[in-house]
């Protein structure tokens, strides 16, 4: 029996290397973890892939012998990596064992009981990185340097610093910060990202001269018709209300709520009716998916076959977001089986990404049309409609968490990147958004099939092909 003493990802794969080289089974190692999370990717730089690395390889930079896996395996440890359960180095080791030992494609059988925890590690990890971007407040505090300096304090489940820190110097990489964890701190100043050793809550200041505006904005925008106190305590636990300056303002509001709902009634404010009345208590995929078919939110209900809903795995890392369905996609119930579909689909060849690793979903879930004769023609969603069936699109990308969103058409786009985004003159950016640390807009394959001059049809096709093929890339 090996005892083996591991303190991060790197230090595991450097054992698990060996381990290999070794023939050392699974059941001849004890893994025995210390939960030190600086120095996580200290052999490499957070966000970046080496050269051994960007082909699938287990190996660093020393010499040992070579061994290759999957690329999806590695994102999927270095997520784990990041999990409090202690067992999780032994079930990395025992599923690396079985993918080099003839089981190179389990990562795709989902129902594999390794597979499934490895999963359900991966998928608590990336929803704390999600929580840590919403729930991070910066205040200001005053120092001997000339530049503004900002200070946070968060308290996350997981030891997540190293995966969450390059989203904010990309976010706020205009201003000076510093985020203190209890297990590790994270500072930005403007250039460099640098880490060091976590810090209690009580370093951290406790107000500062922007936080009563911001409780006044707070308070402007809270709506007391949509309140559910058990849902408001799920998407934002307790645990980090002390950190929340707007936290101290939720008893007071909701106190209030039946007197202000009574106020908006009476001067017909604020009641136009969107899906979040519909939406299910349990928000993730299967449970949105069994209830989309109730959603009574607008007219478009009444005549369409019925509602589509996105498919595709959920843990994908990229999601292709359109308008709504088409003549086709009512009738057979998916989206993107009619002729957008097919060009979509050989696109997706053309940028070297298959479409069972994607997820395909759209902005308005019901096909708007009228009636020519016995054909039913595609007619553009109002801006009333989007805003009906918004909260489905925002709650399959709050359960999908994806690395990248590709808006398909100036309706996706404008629905994610705000009404004011022109699609001729920003395709292809990539933008920073609460769903996405990539979102990117790009033609949507209907209208590329619409576009009469042939010359420009084929010059949109590549650069849908282009945009496509950032989706595939690994975020930085």
């Amino acid at each position: 029996m090996r005892f083996i003493h591991v303190a991060c990802f790197d230090d595991w794969r450097s054992e698990a290397r060996t381990l290999l080289s070794d023939e050392v089974a699974p059941n001849g190692v004890h893994w025995s973890p210390e939960d030190n999370q600086l120095g996580l990717f200290d052999q490499v730089d957070a966000g970046t892939t080496t050269e051994e690395e960007s082909d699938g390889s287990l190996n660093s930079g020393r010499k040992s012998p070579r061994v290759s896996v999957p690329s999806p395996f590695l994102e999927l440890a270095r997520h784990v990596a990041c999990h409090r359960d202690p067992a999780r180095w032994q079930l990395l080791y025992q599923t690396l064992w079985r993918i080099v030992h003839g089981e190179r494609r389990l990562l795709e059988i989902s129902t594999d009981d390794d597979v499934h925890r490895l999963q359900l590690m991966k998928k608590a990890v990336t929803r704390d990185v999600h929580k840590m971007k919403a729930f991070v407040r910066f205040r200001k505090i005053e120092t001997d340097e000339p530049a503004e300096t900002y200070i946070a304090w968060h308290r996350p489940d997981h030891l997540i610093m190293r995966l969450a820190a390059p989203f904010f110097s990309r976010r706020f990489k205009g201003m000076s910060w510093t985020i203190l964890t209890p297990h590790e701190s994270a500072h930005w100043d403007q250039q460099q990202l640098t880490y060091g050793p976590g810090l209690p809550a009580s370093e951290a200041p406790q107000a500062d001269a922007l936080e009563d505006l911001w409780k006044t904005y707070y308070a402007s925008i809270f709506n007391p018709a949509r309140i559910k106190v058990d849902m408001m305590k799920r998407e934002m636990p307790v645990r980090h209300w002390p950190t929340l300056p707007e936290a101290t303002l939720i008893e007071d509001l909701i106190r209030e709520a039946p007197t202000r709902v009574n106020q908006m009634i009476e001067n017909h404010e604020g009641f136009s009716e969107t899906g979040a009345h519909y939406l299910p208590i349990e928000q993730d995929l299967k449970s949105l998916r069994q209830s989309v078919n109730n959603c009574q939110a607008c007219h478009l209900c009444n005549d369409a076959t019925q509602a589509v809903f996105g498919v595709g795995p959920e843990n994908a890392r990229l999601v292709l977001v359109g308008e709504q369905p088409g003549d086709r996609e009512d009738i057979e119930g998916k989206p993107f089986v009619g002729p957008a579909g097919e060009l979509l689909n050989a696109s997706l060849r053309d940028a070297g990404i298959e479409r069972r690793d994607i997820y395909l979903t759209n902005v308005v879930k019901h096909f708007k049309f009228e009636r020519r004769g016995k054909r039913r023609l595609h007619k553009k969603p109002d801006s009333r409609e989007i805003y009906a069936c918004r909260p489905w699109l925002e709650s399959e990308l709050m359960a999908l968490q994806p690395k990248t969103v590709i808006c398909m058409g100036a309706t996706a786009a404008q629905a994610l990147l705000g009404r004011d985004f022109r699609l001729s003159q920003q395709r292809g950016g990539i933008q920073v958004t609460e769903w996405s640390e990539r979102t990117i807009a790009t033609w949507h394959p209907a209208a590329i099939l619409r576009m009469p001059d042939e010359n420009r049809k084929r010059e949109m096709i590549e650069q849908f092909v282009q945009d496509l093929g950032q989706g595939n890339e690994i975020p930085e």
